[in-house]
């Protein structure tokens, strides 16, 4: 019964979270200055009769609450809309997604295994030069712009020494998505090596560590089994987070390397005035976030027995 009840208000929870969001971004959106019905006809001009055709059939003439609750209506039957095309949003997205969760996989690997490397050694060289080394080297690639970033690569690794392809995805996976995926692991390697770290010399000095030693286990063991434990806690914690702004925050690293994928997808509908496109990926990002919301909490209750417990 008290499992049910939580369940129930942590449902409750996301419900009035995604109806907030949603509205919001609904109403930012569908505020913006700009005729989209014009921007669709180009340098023509469409007949009145037309223009109030497409203004009926989009709701475009009815208060804006009344657009958003028809949106709400048709959302929770899975419908995210049509574009001003006709097309639904929804089989553009899913034209769109294996590319975009393919480039975020990739990256939020490569910035698991450098991120859980770099914070371990780290942690168990700390004050030496090598912590102080990774440090700099770390924060310093945080620092630099994406766009920044990601050119540089394309011309160091793909023009000048021709190891990667630097655009498009006709290589296939992984040669396509290597370099992109570097990119936006690079930003947010120091994030978690310093966590690690972080974590990681805590644990190394509490009390069941210095226990586990006097009873005699081997260090490997003391470390690889007990703390990288505890101290994964906090990382799981914001790695499951991050999978969420991966997913969503490929944009700039899409129009850099030319991948189509969402991000692209919503970078076109924004310069477009495709306020149902933009209103659509949108809503689908927040669900992402819930989920790994979900992710997080389910993470947690693996790894420390004490919320098990609870």
């Amino acid at each position: 019964m008290r499992i049910a009840l939580g369940v129930l208000q942590r449902l409750a929870g996301f419900a009035l979270v995604f109806i907030g969001v949603t509205f919001i971004i609904y109403v930012a959106v569908f505020s913006l200055p700009g005729d989209p019905i014009r921007a669709l006809a180009g340098d023509r001009q469409l007949p009145q009769s037309v223009v109030d055709a497409i203004n009926a059939k989009y709701l475009l003439d009815q208060p804006l609450w009344v657009q958003y609750t028809n949106y709400l209506g048709n959302l929770l039957q899975g419908d995210l809309g049509l574009d001003l095309t006709g097309r639904a949003v929804a089989d553009k997205l899913a034209a769109r997604w294996p590319v975009t969760i393919t480039l975020a996989l990739t990256a939020w690997l490569i910035q698991v295994v450098l991120g859980l490397a770099v914070g371990i050694v780290s942690a168990l060289k700390n004050g030496t030069v090598i912590d102080k080394g990774l440090l700099v080297i770390t924060i310093g690639l945080s620092c630099i712009p994406v766009f920044v970033l990601g050119i540089t690569a394309q011309i160091i690794f793909g023009v000048r020494l021709d190891w990667l392809p630097v655009a498009g995805i006709s290589d296939g996976w992984p040669l396509s998505y290597l370099l992109p995926s570097l990119v936006i692991a690079a930003i947010g390697l120091a994030s978690v090596s310093r966590l690690v770290r972080g974590s990681m010399i805590e644990n190394l000095e509490a009390d069941y560590v210095r226990t586990a030693r006097a009873k005699g286990i081997g260090e490997g063991r003391v470390v690889g089994l007990h703390v990288m434990r505890n101290s994964l806690i906090p990382t799981a914690t914001f790695l499951a987070t991050d999978l969420g702004f991966l997913l969503g925050g490929t944009v700039v690293i899409e129009g850099i390397f030319n991948l189509p994928g969402v991000g692209n997808l919503l970078f076109t509908a924004i310069r477009d005035h495709e306020a149902a496109m933009v209103v659509g990926i949108s809503t689908a990002l927040i669900v992402i976030f819930l989920l790994t919301s979900l992710l997080v909490d389910a993470i947690h209750a693996l790894l420390d027995p004490r919320i098990r417990r609870a």
